[in-house]
């Protein structure tokens, strides 16, 4: 049996490195007959090693207490959570497979995990170990934060092989499925998870069973990217093997053929038909009539293609006129416009989506214009942010925000699900918060009922990740220019979401601090320097956490501008 090798690098999520991964990239290896668990120890190494009865030991006990509790009550049997402070601080993730019996079952199971992991890897500070039916991580290093997809995985290869003349037919049958089960992890928003079933004509192996999941957190974007690359190892490292996966940090897969799954399968495809080789042309004898033969071809051949380039060229040049407004607003890079065009929606698809923009779907109104609440067909729910033509927010605000915020990925950042640029029309689509933003709840005398001291430093725990996130630990240092309490989204749990970066400013990698002349945001929420003088940098949003802080501590609106001496504002009432 192979042992288990460590990984070789981090993966950057960019253009071009998938290559990068099927060159760098070094699974962990587990034989058939390995059953789980299967552990990885320290997969970043020098992850270093902890002593008994420390600090450190008694928060990977804390964690394992909170995160058990967690996953059991969360719907999606999913949690991540940390416990103490830096440097004896951990972090933990802990994943459930989708078809889990119930609950309790899936408490049982991570409770299994945090033992064996600590049996498998005793005292490391970073571990991973994966089950049949869940996964858990704990690390000192903050892996929350990576948006790296795969990093580190463990591969299961059977051994058993498939017959020699059915070996390539079935290879293509294990791809059809396992990508196919992949799209429908993908389409499921709540969960990220599926399975599938497809039958195969071999007498051994009568059907093929697969399953894929991804962290119910990552997005549809994160998760299609993950799976991916995972899978994209099924040709060299699965070939004519009957089973097989690969489990990582934010997505895993796997194929049998057997059932290895409870219930019946999300998705049925049709006998699997092998598609026969393409017929060789007929050798012709003669060098005459091949001649001939060739030049008749050419003949017909030629013209049809010059045709069809002319088409194309006339076609793109009307596609060209119909989108000035749409081009003059997209950005210029290579990277940047693949970020966007990605991210692209019909207006017709929002229009149905909204029930056409109709007024009982409007969740708010701002200087920007309307926001609106839709169903997508896929029965995503969204926010759908419409730039009015008197609208105060321009060209470049948009732009900004979209391409600020297509790049961006964090938990505690608004994550955008499209753009439209049709007809004249401007329209964000973000995901859709349930509980809409803080300062609805928050300056409610009723609603402000349901934030209790947990929630409320929930909140500022995480609005405070967001803005970590956005100053150091994004590929981007960000100063957010608008950091208030409408500009804060809640989920259904009530966890936060930075929202609106039309004012954001990117700086460059030794910039600390910026001067404009045009003071955009909104007082009583700017730092002094940046109202008065226009100086700004990430000390300007730490300023305006700090007054979100104390509207979020004491439920009352900070108001008053810095002009005047008679403004009794919450900053003046809580200084005197």
């Amino acid at each position: 049996m192979a042992k288990p090798h460590r990984p070789l690098f981090t993966y950057l999520a960019a253009v071009g490195a998938t290559f990068l991964f099927a060159v760098l990239y070094v699974p962990l290896t587990a034989a058939e007959d390995e059953p789980p668990p299967w552990p990885i120890c320290g997969p970043y190494p020098p992850s270093g090693n902890y002593t008994p009865n420390s600090t450190y030991q008694a928060n990977i006990n804390l964690l394992a207490a909170s995160l058990t509790k967690n996953v059991s009550s969360s719907p999606a049997l999913y949690a991540t959570g940390s416990v103490g402070d830096v440097p004896y601080i951990f972090y933990g993730q802990a994943l459930c497979r989708g078809d889990v019996a119930n609950a309790s079952a899936c408490e049982s199971c991570i409770a299994t995990a945090f033992l064996g992991a600590q049996q498998a890897c005793p005292l490391y500070k970073d571990v991973m170990i994966f089950y049949d039916l869940c996964q858990l991580r704990f690390s000192n290093r903050n892996f929350l934060l990576d948006d790296d997809y795969t990093v580190t995985t463990y591969m299961l290869q059977r051994s058993q092989l498939v017959g020699a003349s059915a070996a390539a037919a079935f290879d293509a049958a294990v791809g059809l499925l396992v990508n196919a089960t992949a799209d429908h992890s993908v389409g499921d928003s709540s969960r990220r998870f599926g399975t599938g079933e497809e039958g195969f004509n071999d007498r051994r192996n009568p059907k093929i069973y697969a399953l894929s999941q991804c962290a119910p957190d990552k997005t549809a974007d994160v998760c299609r990217t993950c799976l991916g690359m995972i899978i994209g190892q099924l040709p060299e490292s699965f070939r004519g093997r009957t089973g097989g996966g690969i489990f990582g940090v934010w997505c895993n897969f796997r194929y049998e053929v057997y059932p290895f799954f409870s219930g019946r399968p999300l998705l049925q495809l049709p006998q699997f038909v092998e598609r026969p080789p393409a017929s060789s042309p007929p050798v012709t004898r003669g060098g005459e009539k091949t001649k001939n033969r060739t030049g008749k071809v050419l003949a017909i051949v030629m013209p049809t293609i010059a045709a069809i380039l002319a088409i194309a060229v006339v076609c793109f040049s009307c596609w060209r006129r119909r989108r000035p407004e749409a081009d003059a607003f997209l950005p210029s890079t290579s990277d940047d416009i693949q970020h966007i065009d990605s991210l692209l929606l019909d207006l017709a698809t929002l229009r149905v989506a909204t029930d056409d923009f109709d007024e009982r779907k409007m969740l708010g109104k701002g200087g920007f214009g309307m926001v609106y609440k839709g169903v997508l067909p896929d029965s995503q729910e969204i926010a759908v942010k419409r730039l009015g033509q008197t609208s105060r927010q321009g060209i470049g605000e948009l732009k900004s925000e979209l391409v600020l915020v297509a790049k961006l990925h964090h938990k505690n950042l608004v994550r955008l699900v499209g753009v439209c640029l049709e007809e004249h029309e401007k329209i964000l689509v973000y995901e859709y918060m349930p509980n809409r933003s803080l300062d609805t709840i928050l300056f409610n005398f009723e609603k402000k009922k349901e934030l209790d001291w947990g929630k409320r430093l929930k909140i500022i725990n995480g609005i405070a990740r967001g803005l970590q996130y956005l100053h150091e630990d994004s590929q981007l240092k960000i100063v957010h220019r608008d950091l208030k309490a409408s500009n804060i989204l809640l989920d259904l749990d009530y966890n936060p979401k930075i929202s609106d970066f039309g004012l954001a400013k990117i700086f460059g990698g030794d910039q600390s601090e910026d001067v404009t002349r045009r003071i955009a945001g909104t007082y009583g929420y700017m730092a002094p320097e940046y109202a008065m003088r226009g100086q700004y940098s990430t000390k300007s949003d730490v300023f305006s956490f700090g007054v979100l802080v104390l509207e979020i501590v004491t439920g009352r609106r900070n108001s008053g501008s810095y002009n005047t001496e008679q403004d009794v504002d919450l900053l003046n009432l809580v200084s005197t």
